[in-house]
């Protein structure tokens, strides 16, 4: 899963990437309107945490034009914790939650886990794969019987996706953009080579093939 954090606040803004990055995903910064704007506009977040105090364009500005180009992507405003009229404003403008400064890490990722959760095909709170359940918290599989596998970063990033979109074509483009962040480097064989590594661990028949497509995660084989 990749987002997007807005927010002009130097300091503000890299502890979140760091944490969000320690919780498994991708995630891409930028420090101003414009350059966040660009990025909401043209690459494929899974959700944005948005400030609106932002230098350059402000984020109602940014938020409305998304809307109006058609971008449903899920937006988590940052106000101020007294001003109410920029979350009625926001929420307005099409924002799907919003959070007030100052506030706690863990409240921002249930709140992100959340907007997540309703945006993807599969809802569920827990996402299963046979007899294994992916621990989020952890970044695991745990087996019925309690044996745990664990993943590294992307096999961890890259399942997660599968599993909130089990029984759609996804190509290999798509997975790239939503298990890298903008800078990194995606050579074409990547995901091939990680997608083996899940089926080594799940079962070959859980990740079918469609050539010329793209995958296919089966929830239920």
């Amino acid at each position: 899963m990749r987002l997007l954090i807005v927010e002009d606040d130097a300091t503000l803004g890299e502890r979140l990437r760091a944490r969000l990055l320690r919780e498994g995903y991708a995630v891409d910064l930028a420090a101003d309107g414009i350059d966040g704007g660009h990025l909401g506009a043209t690459e494929p977040y899974d959700a944005v945490v948005l400030d609106l105090g932002l230098p350059g364009k402000p984020g109602l500005a940014v938020l409305r034009e998304w809307r109006a180009a058609g971008n449903e992507v899920p937006v988590l405003i940052l106000t101020a914790r007294d001003g109410w009229a920029e979350r009625v404003e926001g929420l307005q403008a099409g924002a799907d939650d919003y959070l007030g400064k100052p506030f706690h890490e863990e409240e921002l990722l249930a709140r992100l886990q959340a907007l997540l959760r309703r945006a993807a095909p599969v809802r569920a709170l827990e996402m299963r794969a046979g007899e294994w359940r992916l621990d989020e918290a952890r970044q695991c599989l745990v087996a019925d019987d309690g044996h745990e596998q664990t993943l590294t970063a992307t096999e961890f990033r890259l399942l997660r996706y599968l599993m909130r979109h089990p029984d759609e074509v996804l190509s290999k483009t798509r997975l790239s953009e939503h298990v890298y962040d903008y800078d990194a480097e995606r050579e074409s064989n990547v995901i091939e080579v990680y997608v083996r590594r899940l089926r080594s661990l799940l079962g070959a028949e859980r990740i079918e093939t469609r050539r010329g497509q793209g995958y296919v995660f089966r929830s239920r084989s």
